[in-house]
């Protein structure tokens, strides 16, 4: 009997592509105004640094607050 594999990995993408699409397509197709509260959970942000020398370099913001 051969392997078992995910779909998703038959498909050629990992784990995490597949659950960003699926969860997008998921959120396109809500009625509003839970539509407009899911996109919301889209955005993201976080803070980017470099480290030299043992020490943290100036924080650059990545994404949309």
């Amino acid at each position: 009997m051969p392997p078992q594999t995910s779909f998703w990995r038959i498909a050629g993408m990992s784990y995490l592509q597949y659950v960003a699409k699926a969860s997008s397509t998921i959120r396109a197709g809500l009625k509003e105004p839970a539509k407009r509260k899911a996109m919301e959970q889209e955005k993201y942000f976080f803070n980017s640094s470099t480290w030299e020398g043992g020490v943290q370099s100036s924080k650059t913001p990545v994404g949309t607050p």
